[in-house]
């Protein structure tokens, strides 16, 4: 059960971290109103956040 948790805890964060890199990069414009278009910060966050995620899936696949 605990891994279960932890593998999709990590792949949300993955998935969303790479939307918040792709809005703050100005790759992805959706939703169209978004404060996260274009600016970097939200990119490096995305990045952080996904790496975390990938961390946390890396940490389920040892045990």
């Amino acid at each position: 059960m605990r891994r279960t948790i932890l593998a999709f805890v990590g792949i949300f964060a993955i998935l969303v971290g790479l939307l918040w890199v792709a809005q703050g990069l100005g790759l992805l414009n959706w939703p169209p109103q978004s404060f996260m278009i274009a600016d970097r910060e939200w990119a490096l966050r995305g990045a952080a956040l996904a790496a975390v995620g990938a961390i946390l899936v890396a940490a389920m696949r040892r045990r």
